[in-house]
């Protein structure tokens, strides 16, 4: 027997805190639930894919997940977590915006399934012809400023200032919940765990308005090394964009993360139960050189979010640099993934004029781009086998590097030894 949704979450590390009473109602019955997702980017990031797997595993317990795309709560802005105000958006911004993302949580959650499909709904929908006074005085007036105030993402915000406009924001992301409670029978709202005091003011207006419950649940945000989360609005974000983070260095991220973190990322963004995670486990402890947890959380997250061809070339990718790439290999990359694979090599820049004509490798080795010392130095590291242009193995003296030796038609890949790279620009 499969664990309930909650059981889920706990085992996997991701369950923060929950409203008494929703246990109960979650194993009793099959219920909707919902998450909202900020459209403020073009692209979901890795902190929007923690609360995508949450949807995922409600899902899969037997319920229907609601993803609600803040078209109007966009144009508001979110205090929580938030040290400063940020700039507000236009319309015309944010439904681009939610355009992207729409397609992006279509790649994930199941919109076909009977009575458990997933469902996506935007907020401006119902706020669009929603007149400021009527909200005030049909909404406002059932909760208090002093309730407002006990929020931590409006007291976090006293010494600096916080506008109408972000102080507004609790009621009407409470408004929403009130919205979905009563138009499409959700009685869940979930979210991260700076998003407490949001969703109990929506179970509040829920109580007051229309004399029903409601509940929450809120999950542990997915911080970086430094104990930040990611944000959108924060730099450093990894994106579910390949053309904002390219599926080569989004591998990267999950490839470079700390055993420690590995332990945690494994549970929370794959789609491994206990006992293969637990197996993973054991068999990285036995042999953590060999970075078996995160090669298997690289390759879960990276095909779930791009393909099983873009993980494939990012492995490929990853060997350039540890001798294992070919020169076909290091053809295929973009100019974009060329830079991220030799980030850290010295880089040096060479005026193409000097290859007009083709140069001598000894010559564009020393004399052009300082590799080696002397002249003698690279005649001698040639002779014994020691020198690569893109990849391929050079021994013959009287080579000549010309431009059809470029890649992307402007880089040579000068290798010295086994480990030394240097990138060399053509300008």
């Amino acid at each position: 027997m499969k664990p309930s949704f909650t059981e889920e979450l706990r085992w996997r590390g991701m369950l923060h805190d929950i409203m008494p009473g929703t246990e109960e109602l979650l194993n009793s019955s099959s219920i909707s639930g919902y998450i909202g997702f900020d459209p403020t980017s073009d692209s979901l990031g890795v902190g929007n894919l923690a609360q995508i797997m949450t949807l995922l595993h409600f899902q899969k317990a037997g319920h229907k997940p609601i993803a609600l795309v803040g078209g109007a709560t966009g144009m508001v802005g979110d205090p929580s977590g938030k040290s400063q105000e940020r700039n507000l958006l236009t319309p015309e911004v944010v439904e681009y915006n939610i355009s992207c993302q729409r397609r992006q949580l279509e790649k994930f959650l199941d919109f076909d399934c009977g009575d458990n499909s997933a469902e996506i709904v935007n907020n401006y929908d119902w706020f669009k012809e929603f007149r400021f006074l009527d909200f005030i005085r049909d909404v406002g007036k059932h909760i208090t400023v002093n309730y407002m105030l006990t929020k931590d993402s409006v007291k976090n915000r006293m010494e600096s200032g916080i506008s109408f406009t972000e102080f507004s924001y609790q009621m009407v992301q409470g408004y929403d919940f009130y919205h979905l409670w009563k138009n499409h029978n959700c009685k869940l709202q979930m979210g991260g765990s700076d998003q407490w005091g949001n969703i109990v003011t929506g179970t509040e207006l829920i109580r007051r308005m229309g004399g029903g419950e409601a509940f929450a649940l809120t999950t542990l945000l997915v911080t970086k090394a430094d104990g930040s989360k990611f944000g959108k609005s924060e730099d450093g974000n990894v994106w579910l964009d390949p053309n904002k983070t390219s599926p080569y260095k989004f591998y990267q991220f999950w490839l470079n993360v700390s055993d420690e973190d590995a332990k945690k990322y494994i549970r929370r963004f794959t789609m491994f139960n206990k006992e293969e995670i637990e197996q993973l486990e054991l068999e990285h402890t036995a042999a953590p050189h060999l970075r078996i947890l995160q090669k298997a959380l690289a390759k879960d997250v990276t095909t779930r979010v791009h393909s099983a061809v873009d993980h494939d070339f990012a492995v490929e990718a990853s060997g350039l640099l540890f001798g294992q790439g070919t020169s076909e290999s290091l053809q295929k990359l973009s100019e974009r993934d060329l830079q991220a694979v030799f980030e850290g090599v010295p880089q040096m820049s060479v005026p193409c004029s000097e290859i007009e004509k083709g140069i001598p490798v000894i010559d564009f080795l020393s004399v052009n781009t300082n590799i080696f010392p002397s002249k003698g130095e690279a005649k001698k590291m040639l002779a014994g086998g020691g020198v690569f242009i893109n990849k391929e193995k050079v021994e013959d003296p009287n080579f000549k590097i010309g431009k059809h030796n470029l890649i992307k038609e402007k880089y040579i890949l000068a290798q010295k030894g086994k480990k030394n790279y240097y990138l060399i620009k053509m300008i």
